[in-house]
């Protein structure tokens, strides 16, 4: 699994005109499923997202989580994180999982953040989504469960 990690000071996914998740302080997470991502992958993204420690303390060092300042997760599904650009000019999706598979691992990594006690928002899986953010900083983290 491929994860784009922004921190936010907000963000929000509107589909068909209707606003279908938002979040204040935390992390707008572009996630991404390839063929062979496993509920492992799912869990491991999940728990470093948890516990990533970008948010800046007192002394303005990237020391606290998520749950050190009480954010959320605005957690959006995104396939074209597996694009592969090596040939032409059109990429090619074919790393990507299929999207009942890759549905059911997106809802296994949200479960988990939950359990880890992280308020999770999300788009909706397959629609058209448009999503809008105040980046912080910019902060913004790949992450990526094959190089762990």
């Amino acid at each position: 699994m491929r994860a784009v990690l922004q921190r936010v000071q907000h963000a929000q996914v509107v589909v068909d005109g209707n606003v279908v998740g938002e979040i204040g302080p935390g992390f707008l997470v572009l996630l991404g499923v390839g063929k062979a991502d496993t509920e492992d992958d799912a869990r491991y993204l999940a728990g470093k997202i948890a516990g990533m420690r970008i948010f800046s303390d007192a002394d303005g060092k990237f020391n606290l989580a998520l749950a050190d300042i009480g954010g959320a997760v605005l957690l959006v599904s995104q396939f074209t994180l597996y694009a592969d650009t090596r040939k032409g000019r059109r990429p090619s999706f074919i790393d990507a999982a299929m999207p009942e598979p890759a549905e059911a691992l997106v809802e296994r990594c949200a479960h988990y953040l939950r359990e880890a006690g992280i308020s999770v928002e999300s788009g909706t899986f397959g629609a058209h989504m448009e999503v809008s953010l105040l980046n912080d900083g910019p902060v913004t983290i790949l992450l990526d469960s094959e190089r762990r």
